[in-house]
Order: C-alpha cells, then structure tokens, then sequence
C-alpha cells in the first residue's frame, strides 16, 4: 500500500513541478533557471513542514506528502543539468551562482516549513 501512496503523490508533485517551473520561468524569463529554483523550493517547504508536524517517513501523510509529492516536484538531476548548460553557454558566473544559491534556497525553504508547521 505505500507504494501506492508515493505514486498518488508522484502524480500530483510532478504535474506541480511542471507548471512552477513554466509559470516561472514565463515571468522570469529563460536566462537563469528561477523555474527550478521555485520547484525545488516548493518542495523543501512541504517536506519541512510535513517533518514539522512530526510525521515519522512511514506514516502514510509523510509518504504521501513527503516522499511522494514532495519529491516528485524537486529535481537534483535538472539542477546538475542546468548547472552545466549554463557553464557550457559561457555562463560560468550564473552557474556558479546557482550552484550555491539553490542548496541555499532549498535549506532556507525547508526550515521555513518547520517553523512554519
């Protein structure tokens, strides 16, 4: 049955992380990527606030919310990614910048979600 559960999230997570990254990026243009950032984003607050509420990753909410929407929605693999395209593009200075500001982010998002909870 858990399995379950992360695939009910998975398919709610994804979908979000998709349109975060679209709605994003049409507002903030294609030239860093702020669509990944606020998806990953998103997702570390979630994941703070289900671990703030003092769910256990075997209760069915974490695995449904944490494991399962939560991460769907975030994407270490696309942030490596776009980390060397922008390298690639000549872009050493953005890449670097998103390189440390992105895991930043992501703590800063995820304590923000235990407070918060």
């Amino acid at each position: 049955m858990t399995w379950l559960l992360v695939v009910l999230g998975g398919m709610v997570g994804a979908p979000l992380r998709y349109l975060v990254d679209v709605r994003t990026t049409s507002r903030l243009g294609p030239g860093f990527p702020f669509g990944t950032l606020a998806a990953n984003a998103v997702a570390c607050v979630l994941l703070g606030g289900v671990a703030g509420l003092g769910l256990a990753a075997d209760e069915p909410a974490y695995v449904l919310l944490g494991t399962g929407v939560a991460g769907a929605m975030s994407t270490y693999s696309t942030f490596a990614f776009e980390t060397v395209r922008l390298a690639e593009e000549g872009r050493a200075g953005r890449a670097a910048a998103y390189a440390v500001v992105s895991p930043v982010v992501g703590l800063a998002a995820l304590l923000l979600g235990l407070v918060v909870a």
